[in-house]
């Protein structure tokens, strides 16, 4: 078999829209750099028309390749998976939706071929997105790097190149909640970004709403820190001194007779309404934790494989898959 010299992961989730002219795009821009490459899809579950295109494009051309799980597993572990299976010296992730512009991939590669070993796309401008959701892109990654002690790029997504040895050590992290584009930042090595102009979706709708993005956030911080946890330490404290001073002015006020406090119900429901708040809050930080640890030790495989089309040049890691 031809020593494969690029391997593309493309993740996709119900994109019979696009997907067709995402493969035009993908297959153009690789061909013109007249070497020997791959492209592996990973069919995420998808309902739609996604999975029919897909093995049509395998069976046109030997050098696409399609993983098809056996549901919905997400986007981090279709990323993953891609992964597993990709034989290139180098690899690079892409989403499906166009929005990452296929067309820099050479300048990824340019810079690759100068020594760095993960060159990630950095978004300049985003266009076609609300201005909630560019501001809270912006807020989410300055929280993430106070809390952690990893430097990881802000306006940076999953697209990105990474060199065959950064893969290998990505692989060896065993975790089911993965925040790949923050375990490669974890990992080191020569990073370095291309900058483009993130456009609107091709066609379609976002794979990504509120609710999912929510949900990622979550898992790069609980992954990468665990100053959350210490939150309740400081509000503890805190309460702690505000309560005794609280003690000491009614003590000094009844002594010397300097307030006149009449009891009344409403001043105590708010405060004990105001510290069982914060009993919640940190009970479910605590439960986030520990979900995240039962999650780990059910030792369940990451994904499931319903079918593979292709001959894929690298076989998946057992430990992390069942097909």
């Amino acid at each position: 078999m031809e020593k494969i010299r690029y391997s593309l992961v493309v993740p996709v989730f119900n994109e019979e829209a696009v997907i067709e002219e995402t493969n035009r795009r993908l297959t153009g821009v690789m061909a013109g750099l007249d070497e020997p490459y791959e492209i592996i899809y990973i069919n995420d579950g998808s309902r739609d028309r996604s999975g029919s295109l897909l093995r049509s494009f395998c069976q046109a051309d030997p050098r696409v390749k399609l993983l098809t799980f056996s549901r919905n597993f997400g986007h981090q572990t279709a990323i993953t998976a891609g992964m597993d299976y990709a034989a290139g010296d180098a690899v690079i992730v892409i989403d499906a939706d166009l929005q990452d512009p296929p067309e820099i991939i050479p300048q990824m590669i340019e810079r690759w071929q100068q020594g760095f070993d993960v060159v990630y796309g950095k978004r300049i401008a985003r266009q076609g997105e609300t201005w909630f959701k560019q501001r809270s892109a912006s807020l989410y990654y300055q929280l993430l790097n106070r809390l952690t002690d990893v430097d990881i790029p802000s306006d940076v997504g999953d697209f990105r190149l990474i060199d065959a040895k950064v893969r290998d050590a990505l692989l060896t992290i065993p975790e089911h909640n993965r925040y790949v584009r923050g375990l490669i930042s974890w990992l080191g090595f020569r990073q370095t970004d291309v900058e483009f102009v993130r456009a609107p979706r091709f066609a379609g709708v976002t794979k990504y709403p509120l609710r999912k993005m929510i949900r990622l956030g979550i898992d790069g911080i609980t992954s990468f820190s665990y100053k959350p946890l210490k939150v309740g330490i400081g509000l503890g404290l805190t309460l702690s001194i505000f309560s005794f001073c609280f003690l000491l002015f009614v003590f000094i006020a009844r002594l010397f007779d300097l307030v006149v406090m009449e009891p009344g119900y409403a001043s105590l429901m708010s405060v004990l309404l105001f510290f069982f708040g914060i009993i919640l809050i940190m009970l479910g930080i605590i439960g986030e934790y520990i979900g995240r640890i039962f999650e780990e030790v059910k030792g369940r495989p990451l994904y499931v494989i319903s079918d593979r089309t292709g001959q894929f040049g690298r076989s998946g890691r057992d430990q992390r898959r069942s097909d």
